[in-house]
């Protein structure tokens, strides 16, 4: 869900030409999502092989990954690990929200509205354990460096981002920000144009959000940056403070200087320190690896040609255009070198 802040965060356009070269720290579970809801049959219904396998976050990964590494960015993945108690209420709404919504799908395949059906089919959405596995054996192949979060990805990304270890997040969340990443960029996609559920479409570009830049022009910290986002809701609490919108939020945390009291006096129904304390030190990987490898493409195929009936001609070419652009990058990186 992320926090709800956009209105009052500058965004600025950045192009794929600015990015080249730059390592970016991925949240696979919010690509994945975004794959599961978008790749999909006109009646809403996800892609699958001739088994009935889930095959819509496989042709998402292999569809955008290859074509931002084809453009030199340099990707790094990032699995969520375990959630934290205090998001267990969000997902369980999440569980409720999908529920309702394949019942109501059901109903609108039952009246053949393929309209209605596509509408509802992409709040049915969800990762299980083998699609994450297949993904995350589909992402090595490529190549791509895959970490492990203990907890949040927001925060392990954040880290990384603190650790000069990529350049920026790739989320279509804000919450890294929350975690003191020192920036976001949103929009990866080559595809200049997003479906809108209402059938229309609306022009995207990648736009980049800088933590610094942001914190200045509010004229806050970053303490206050978080407690703006709780007074507002988050995914730890997450209606925050009945009436109050980031504009109100960033008021109060002007004007207020015990936080203890107007919490108090706003009569919220959580502990903003515990919420304070997730987004401050969460619990991340400190030792890892970040490597970029050669393309298996043997592994690549076994995974999408043979086991998932991928056009093997069309996998083909996706695999020589990556080969092809890492001999280049390689060419490049020796070219600096002497």
């Amino acid at each position: 869900m992320g926090v709800k802040l956009t209105s009052i965060l500058e965004k600025k356009p950045i192009t794929f030409e600015e990015l080249s070269g730059k390592s970016i720290a991925v949240d696979f579970s919010n690509s994945a999502y975004q794959f599961l809801s978008s790749i999909r049959q006109p009646d809403g219904t996800l892609l699958m092989d001739s088994k009935g396998n889930v095959t819509s976050h496989l042709m998402g990964i292999w569809t955008r990954f290859s074509n931002l590494i084809s453009k030199n960015i340099k990707l790094v993945i990032v699995l969520d690990g375990e959630m934290p108690l205090l998001k267990k209420g969000t997902s369980e709404d999440r569980k409720e929200k999908k529920k309702e919504a394949k019942e109501k799908f059901e109903e609108a395949y039952e009246e053949g509205d393929e309209k209605l059906m596509g509408l509802y089919a992409k709040q049915t959405s969800f990762l299980d354990k083998d699609m994450i596995n297949e993904s995350k054996e589909l992402m090595e192949a490529m190549g791509l460096p895959v970490i492990q979060a203990p907890s949040e990805a927001d925060s392990q990304m954040a880290f990384l981002s603190k650790n000069n270890d990529v350049w920026a997040c790739g989320t279509s969340d804000v919450d890294p920000l929350l975690h003191g990443a020192k920036r976001t960029v949103t929009n990866l996609t080559l595809s200049q144009r997003r479906k809108l559920s209402s059938g229309g479409t609306i022009k995207i570009n990648p736009e980049v959000i800088d933590l610094n830049d942001t914190l200045k022009r509010l004229g806050i910290n970053q303490k206050q940056f978080i407690i703006l986002a709780i007074l507002v809701g988050t995914d730890y609490n997450k209606e925050g403070i009945k009436g109050i919108g980031p504009k109100k939020a960033l008021k109060l945390i002007k004007e207020k200087n015990d936080y203890d009291n107007m919490f108090k006096e706003l009569n919220a129904d959580f502990d903003w320190k515990e919420i304070y304390e997730l987004f401050e030190n969460m619990d991340v990987l400190k030792k890892y690896k970040i490597k970029w490898e050669s393309i298996n493409a043997k592994k690549i195929k076994n995974l999408l040609v043979d086991k998932h009936e991928f056009n093997e001609e069309r996998v083909d070419n996706v695999i020589s255009r990556l080969m092809e652009s890492n001999k280049k990058q390689e060419q490049t990186g020796l070219g600096k070198w002497m």
